[in-house]
């Protein structure tokens, strides 16, 4: 089976932080995707890239913080995140990459 390229672009990253550890443990992985990203095609693009498949998919936009950026204020950007669960069985290894 063949992995549609867009596919790719739709899963920025792996997000590994204290809270996505937790989540690992109820059989969830989060990752950071594109803001215009859907349900159904994260979930397509999970199972397509890394061979597994998916129960859920539940997804929250952070909003940018306002910061100062060399002494003048300017705003990050909003990033959407997915937790995504897995099927009992089905693992994904953040840590080790693709």
């Amino acid at each position: 089976m063949s992995v549609k390229p867009e596919l790719y672009d739709v899963i920025k990253k792996p997000i590994i932080t204290e809270k996505a550890t937790l989540a690992s443990e109820a059989n969830a992985v989060v990752f950071e995707v594109r803001k215009d990203a859907t349900k159904p095609l994260i979930k397509e693009a999970v199972e397509a890239v890394f061979g597994v498949k998916v129960k859920a998919v539940n997804t929250t936009i952070l909003k940018g913080k306002t910061k100062r950026f060399r002494g003048r204020p300017g705003e990050r950007s909003d990033k959407k995140k997915a937790y995504v669960t897995l099927e009992e069985g089905n693992t994904i290894d953040v840590a080790t990459g693709l």
